[in-house]
């Protein structure tokens, strides 16, 4: 049985998940040392995955699917329990993100779908309010894992509009920000994905306050999401979304073109070579 927070955690995906990984283990008959044996992975680590007490690392999912033969299921639950570690009102985003085809954003900052692993490590740890290392592991495990919208069969067609200062504010540790640049810069030469600089130089515009993402579905349908520091509002109205599509697209007007975005980027990477 599911031992830490069971209360907390009963009912919900990823509770189900944790009990999943127990029941598998069991009926395969196999130890902790075996599975780690066969998983390469820490004993202790996954005996907290089955305890519910961490949320594993999408790799983890995919060794142990194949080990249990268990043809992706246990993969698809990751996907819905990795939810959990959003607060509320990012979980409704975070479902339409995952369903999109197309998204279009602005950011001032580098976005989790285009953060490292060791830069999304930095950016949590400087959160205003202490979390504990276990909840800064499982905030960067759900944070990777958004990432897979790039990578599905078909990928998410995205337009990324980058503030500058988003290339300006690096962490202490300047071999992080190295391999975060040039992984901006190696995302944005993907087919599916276009990323646009805003410079400096264009000056005031409307959305200064915080982010806006647009997500498109399959059936044509779309929704905006605006992002403060403190605040996150989803918005289903057709013409409000019309207005904040005029909004981005006079910030691409303004950007800098892919191709001169790619240039400059390329330029920040050399420049912050360690």
């Amino acid at each position: 049985m599911v031992e830490k927070n069971s209360e907390e955690y009963e009912g919900s995906a990823r509770w189900v998940l944790a009990c999943e990984l127990q029941r598998l283990r069991e009926a395969s008959g196999k130890s902790l040392a075996q599975l780690s044996e066969e998983t390469n992975c820490d004993r202790t680590y996954l005996h907290r995955l089955e305890t519910g007490e961490r949320l594993s690392k999408l790799p983890v999912m995919e060794a142990l699917d194949r080990v249990y033969g268990t043809g992706g299921l246990l993969v698809r639950l990751w996907g819905l329990a990795r939810l959990d570690a959003f607060k509320d009102k990012y979980r409704e985003f975070m479902k339409l993100e995952a369903k999109a085809v197309i998204m279009h954003a602005y950011v001032g900052t580098i976005p989790g779908l285009l953060q490292s692993e060791d830069f999304a490590r930095v950016a949590l740890s400087s959160a205003p309010t202490p979390i504990s290392p276990d909840e800064l592991e499982e905030k960067i495990a759900a944070r990777m894992g958004r990432q897979e919208v790039l990578h599905r069969d078909p990928p998410l067609t995205a337009r990324i509009i980058l503030d500058e200062s988003a290339l300006r504010r690096p962490p202490p540790d300047a071999k992080v920000w190295y391999e975060q640049l040039t992984r901006v810069v190696g995302v944005a030469e993907t087919p599916h994905v276009t990323i646009q600089v805003l410079p400096f130089s264009a000056g005031l515009h409307g959305l200064m306050e915080g982010s806006l993402s647009l997500l498109w579905m399959a059936d044509g349908s779309a929704v905006a999401y605006l992002e403060g520091n403190k605040s996150g509002d989803l918005i289903e109205e057709s013409e409000e979304v019309a207005q904040y599509r005029l909004a981005y697209d006079r910030l691409r007007d303004a950007a800098l073109t892919p191709h001169d975005s790619a240039v400059f980027m390329r330029q920040l990477v050399e420049d912050s070579r360690p």
